[in-house]
């Protein structure tokens, strides 16, 4: 079943978030929403690693299986969303990212080191949105205003 609703009608804050080599995306990611006090936003990215590791949910185990790239690579494309809520925020994103020889690998970021930059867009929404634990999933999933 899919599912939305309307996210409010004020135009958003959008911000730009420039992070360096060496610094942990995750982190850094979740130390700027906490900082701004965000409590919902989306954001693309595009830059490097000079490592990263990459996710792929096993429904049937219900965990992540690791995908490490030790390697320079670029972020062809990085997108996600962070939620605000009681635990702090929590950040989601999925990446593909490009080898030397052209090959991708790509999934859900678990882990990445910046090399020599990554250039971050983020799109405050204007309506608040909270995660709930999902039984059937195993994952922390949107849950919509009124739902």
């Amino acid at each position: 079943m899919t599912r939305s609703t309307r996210l409010g009608g004020e135009r958003p804050r959008t911000h730009a978030v420039v992070l360096d080599t060496g610094d942990s995306v995750l982190d850094e990611l979740t130390a700027f929403a906490a900082e701004q006090d965000l409590g919902t936003a989306a954001f693309t990215a595009i830059g490097a690693f000079q490592a990263v590791t990459l996710g792929f949910y096993d429904l049937d185990e219900r965990r992540y299986l690791e995908i490490p790239v030790d390697e320079q690579v670029e972020v062809l494309t990085m997108a996600g969303d962070i939620v605000g809520g009681g635990d702090g925020h929590q950040i989601h994103a999925h990446v593909v990212v490009g080898r030397r020889d052209g090959t991708t690998r790509g999934g859900h970021l678990l882990s990445a080191t910046v090399r020599p930059t990554l250039e971050v867009m983020v799109t405050e929404s204007p309506a608040e949105l909270t995660r709930r634990y999902d039984e059937r999933s195993g994952l922390a999933l949107i849950e919509l205003p009124g739902s």
